[in-house]
């Protein structure tokens, strides 16, 4: 593991670091929010997984995180959303497919399948990686994201609940085998069988027998992606009478961007830090 940079912030840590990832076949890089507490002790993870044309960067610089993740004692790990290198497939007149659009699934399309494995590379190998280098308690984690990666935590929660306490999102593509900017890419990346696409959407998951114990979902009712690509409405009626709970807030005036994810950012790590207390 690499350092890239480390600084002091709210008596705690911001490093952002690279390594050789197996999994996605390139060098990655991810940013880790160490706060304070972890001098003498470890201290529970949560994982932040940006959503399209995203980095590690968006909501380390934008997110406002750290003040809170400080206060509980969370420790906050905000990967890539996608492999990188002059030489990863890409896909350059849609923001919607190949760099910064890896749909935190594990591809099995060429030329896809050899670099996008964002589930693996997400569930098993930056796990072990972190888990090496931090005093990170993991037997405490959970997971939340924007967008796109609120879709990619709130499948991942769903398929492993045993590891996940906690799980929210903001603005989550809930079922993006139907909408409109996600069910292209999941056809090239999985193939043209919509069968192999339902272990990446959560209304599917749920329809399919996996079951978390509760989210919590903010939207913004002027976000000009919710009527084609995002829908919570379809995850809410996905979970009624399965004991899934659901917290669903509708806000008014808030958009699809960081200033909405930083005005409820607090809401969401005290959310998480109750459940892994």
């Amino acid at each position: 593991m690499n350092i890239i940079s480390q600084n002091t912030a709210f008596g705690g840590m911001q490093g952002v670091f690279s390594h050789e990832s197996q999994a996605c076949q390139c060098e990655m890089t991810f940013a880790v929010f160490v706060p304070p507490q972890a001098i003498k002790e470890p201290c529970p993870v949560v994982w932040y997984l940006s959503g399209l044309t995203c980095t590690h960067a968006n909501v380390m610089e934008k997110g406002e995180y750290r003040r809170m993740a400080a206060e509980l004692g969370l420790i906050i790990v905000c990967p890539d959303t996608s492999p990188r290198g002059n030489d990863i497939p890409d896909e350059l007149t849609s923001w919607q497919m190949g760099k910064g659009a890896g749909f935190y699934l594990d591809a099995t399309e060429e030329p896809w399948a050899e670099n996008y494995r964002m589930y693996t590379y997400i569930t098993e190998e930056l796990p072990a990686l972190v888990s090496q280098q931090f005093r990170m308690d993991m037997s405490r984690q959970g997971i939340f994201g924007h967008s796109m990666g609120g879709h990619g935590a709130m499948t991942i929660a769903l398929k492993n609940p045993e590891r996940f306490k906690s799980c929210s999102a903001f603005a989550p593509i809930v079922q993006p085998s139907t909408a409109d900017w996600s069910a292209p890419a999941l056809e090239k990346y999985l193939g043209a069988d919509k069968a192999a696409w339902r272990k990446y959407d959560a209304c599917a998951l749920v329809e399919d027998g996996a079951r978390f114990p509760e989210f919590l979902i903010d939207q913004g009712k002027a976000d000009g992606f919710l009527e084609n690509g995002l829908r919570p409405w379809l995850f809410e009626e996905a979970i009624k009478g399965t004991g899934i709970g659901l917290t669903l807030r509708m806000h008014e005036r808030y958009d699809h961007s960081y200033y909405f994810i930083s005005s409820f950012m607090d809401d969401h790590l005290k959310w998480h830090a109750e459940r892994l207390a």
